[in-house]
């Protein structure tokens, strides 16, 4: 009996574990007319709440704390948590790194030992390391934290978008990224661990802003200060660039990556707050490499951050060389292009016939992969036939072959003489950062053929596409700079022997194949240039890395969009790009709205009526409706599901009078505060299952004044949908009105209006409010104290 009993426990505790949401497993629906990401367990991922809810819980709140001391505070406060997200990110990246350099180190230093005496023993124990490093980080993601999989950029960059993806910011979310990345970068997947990094700085912020993990009880009052979706999106946008920072030692790369590829709204102040940051991050990054020089940290070197100093290498360039450059750029956007367009097809097999079948086929697949990459990366250079070392040259310091175990160029595998070196293995049988730096490496010229480096670009680029898409943290940055400067360095060699110049350099070329590709797949600019520019430490290359970078991108859009845009849409995260499509142009904004019935609610309604609405539809937005004197129905304002379900919960509001109660009048005070309307992340929030009521209960009545937000945005029906796009995404908006053209204008608001004249009064920090007036009794909006008849409601657009 106990042994059934022991038995039944172990398969409710499978199953209960089977139902987690999978994120790889989503799908995009059209649900009422709006798109919505939906789960397989059927929950609908909603949108973020950017607007600021005018409620009277909310003023009444600010009137108490929008006192300059407590203004202060909060800036004070905000600076804090930036200081923090830099410092955890940065340590974070330090510890990822040390690991993975360490786990390599001792991989290649272990493998080198036993080919000495035995290449057949060395292969088998090499295929066993990586294959217990990427079954460690397979099993970590498929049982306990399958958000983590991917690069998760973007996720981070739907949730900036005003997408709430379930899972993809929480504490377990985390964890299965940091040590996911440890195992399949260190396993030598072909992949990258500076995705990952950004998605682990995005958690750290999230973590921090809602003062740590309930769940795992590693929770602080003291920190759960920003409960808006608006200042948890700040902190996570200061947490990508941190990522990034962390990853290529590039903290003004970190802020222009987040600027131009993740967040879809920025200002001033949110700027400086992500350069300081970043700025952390790169003291923090530049202080543990500076103490692991003196050999603290075991096989850590020169070679665990990615900094390849090529500021040695060409100094100059000829008018002539611009057209081989130019045809770099092609290439990059073609291939660039081409490898979007692979994994996408790959990925949307694997995900409909392969990781439907459960966590065990993810895992083999992961494992095979892992078999197929360390099968190629030693058996490859087995066939290449060994060439001999070049004349030393004491004043460049390569030293050919190097030692066994040790990061550099000139490896000797599989060679009869000591005086050779094996070019395939220089740039197979290494980790990725030694094999890019050994192909960016200056005063190298020879050192690799045009057999080598083709058959390492056409078997790495393959391995890129199937590895994409397996159920481990993967990043493209590093894959993307190794297949570049692969082509890249080819077109150097051609080079060098057509024009026979003596100051061309390969590893230039190297360098700018691989911003090509990047270009061409990821398809940024500004940021990509930068931190090329910063990791490469050569200011002279940017104006060719601006070149190929801007040729690479246009082709690539000649074929696909980038491949965070392409990954976002086959995960089903409802972007909205910055540009709308060209059919809005002839589309107003009625006809967007489609022809649902609008669901609404009275003033003062029932109990019963409420649970029973929220019961049959899943909207999150409702116009709250009352009626005048005549009979007119008139849109009051705007009430959301989730406050519903906390008015619902708390049962402090009910009423047995079906008459409206005034609040501002002093009839009852306001029994919640803006922070209880909140949506934590850790969690759900509330749901109807959550909610008991009794009989008595539901014959109560609610006021909903209190709750709504009076001032939602509103746009006449004829408005062109272009507009109402353009409004929607820069404000952030959830919800937007449309109502029949109005009738009367009671004013006229212009820039002067806008102006605030007292400077003696006037806070100038960082204002939370989303409307301004003047503090001069005289001077109040004529909008404010007018009886304006709203107009009746005609759609929703959400």
């Amino acid at each position: 009996m106990l042994a059934n009993h022991i038995q039944n426990g172990i398969e409710s505790a499978r199953v209960a574990w089977s139902r987690i949401p999978n994120s790889d497993e989503s799908q995009f629906v059209d649900h009422d007319g709006v798109g919505l990401l939906k789960k397989n367990d059927g929950s609908a991922v909603e949108s973020l709440d950017y607007e600021v809810i005018e409620n009277f819980a909310y003023r009444e709140e600010q009137a108490h704390r929008r006192r300059k001391l407590y203004v202060s505070y909060l800036l004070v406060v905000k600076w804090f948590f930036a200081l923090l997200i830099g410092i955890c990110t940065g340590l974070a990246a330090v510890f990822i790194n040390i690991s993975v350099e360490n786990f390599a180190g001792w991989k290649y230093s272990v493998t080198f030992n036993i080919i000495q005496k035995s290449y057949v023993a060395g292969f088998i124990v090499y295929i066993l390391i990586n294959l217990v490093l990427v079954y460690s980080s397979v099993y970590i993601i498929t049982q306990f934290s399958p958000a983590a999989a991917g690069s998760g950029i973007p996720e981070i960059k739907g949730y900036l978008n005003g997408v709430d993806t379930h899972g993809i910011l929480l504490f377990r979310t985390l964890i299965g990224k940091v040590f996911g990345s440890i195992g399949s970068v260190g396993g030598g997947l072909a992949l990258g661990k500076e995705g990952p990094l950004v998605h682990t700085g995005a958690c750290i912020a999230s973590l921090l802003g809602q003062g740590g993990s309930t769940k795992y009880h590693l929770n602080s009052r003291w920190f759960n200060v920003f409960k808006s979706d608006r200042d948890r999106r700040d902190l996570v946008t200061c947490g990508c660039a941190a990522g990034v920072a962390a990853a290529f030692r590039a903290p003004v790369g970190g802020v222009l990556f987040a600027l131009e590829e993740v967040t879809s709204w920025w200002r001033s102040q949110l700027m400086w707050r992500v350069f300081f940051t970043s700025a952390i991050v790169a003291v923090v990054v530049r202080t543990a490499m500076g103490w692991c020089k003196s050999g603290k940290c075991g096989h850590f070197g020169s070679g665990g951050f990615i900094i390849w100093d090529v500021s040695d290498g060409q100094e100059d360039y000829s008018f002539a060389e611009l057209l081989p450059m130019a045809i770099i750029g092609v290439i990059g956007g073609l291939l660039g292009a081409l490898f979007n367009q692979l994994t996408l097809y790959i990925t949307t097999w694997r995900r409909n016939h392969l990781h439907k079948k459960g966590n065990r086929v993810k895992i083999i697949e992961a494992c095979l992969v892992s078999l197929l990459t360390s099968v190629i990366s030693f058996g490859l250079p087995l066939l290449r036939k060994c060439s001999p070392c070049p004349e030393p040259d004491p004043t460049s310091g390569i030293e050919c072959p190097r030692p066994p175990g040790m990061y550099g160029n000139y490896v000797n595998f599989y060679c009869s003489k000591d005086n050779e070196y094996n070019d395939l293995a220089t740039i197979f049988f290494n980790t990725q950062d030694d094999a890019i730096r050994n192909l960016f490496s200056a005063k190298t010229i020879n050192e690799y053929s045009s057999q080598s480096l083709l058959t390492f670009l056409v078997m790495f680029y393959a391995l890129a596409v199937v590895t994409f898409g397996t159920a481990v943290p993967a990043g493209q940055f590093v894959p993307g700079i190794m297949i570049g400067s692969t082509y890249g360095r080819l077109v150097g060699m051609f080079v060098v022997k057509y024009y026979r110049k003596l100051n061309i350099e390969e590893g230039t070329y190297a360098l700018l194949g691989a911003a090509s590709f990047l270009g061409g797949s990821m398809r940024m600019t500004v940021s990509l240039c930068v931190i090329m520019v910063e990791i490469t430490n050569n200011l002279k290359l940017l104006p060719l890395i601006m070149l190929v970078l801007l040729i690479s991108k246009a082709v690539g859009d000649a074929f696909n969009d980038g491949i965070y845009e392409e990954q976002a849409r086959l995960r089903g995260i409802p972007l909205l790009e910055s540009k709308p499509k060209y059919e809005m142009r002839n589309m107003i904004a009625k006809e967007a709205c489609g022809s649902g019935r609008v669901v609404s609610f009275p003033r003062v309604v029932k109990v019963s009526d409420v649970f029973s609405i929220l019961q049959s539809n899943t909207h999150n937005g409702f116009p709250v409706i009352e009626h005048t004197r005549s009979g007119e129905p008139l849109v009051i304002g705007l009430v959301l599901r989730s406050h519903l379900l906390v008015i619902l919960q708390s049962k402090v509001d009910f009423q047995h009078s079906p008459l409206p109660s005034d609040p501002r009048a002093g009839g009852r005070s306001i029994r919640h505060d803006s922070g209880e309307f909140a949506k934590p992340v850790s969690s759900k929030g509330i749901c109807l299952d959550d909610i008991h009521l009794t009989s008595e209960d539901l014959e109560m009545y609610i006021d909903l004044a209190p709750f709504l937000n009076p001032s939602p945005y509103i746009v006449p029906e004829d408005m062109s949908l272009t507009k109402v796009y353009n409004l929607f995404r820069q404000l952030g908006l959830r919800h937007l009105f449309v109502v029949p053209r109005p009738s009367r204008v009671v004013g006229l608001i212009t820039r002067k209006d806008l102006l605030i004249e007292d400077a003696e009064n006037v806070n100038t920090l960082e204002l939370r409010a989303t409307s301004v007036r003047t503090l001069h009794q005289n001077k109040r909006l004529t909008a404010r104290n007018a009886d304006v008849e709203r107009p009746l409601l005609n759609g929703l657009l959400s």
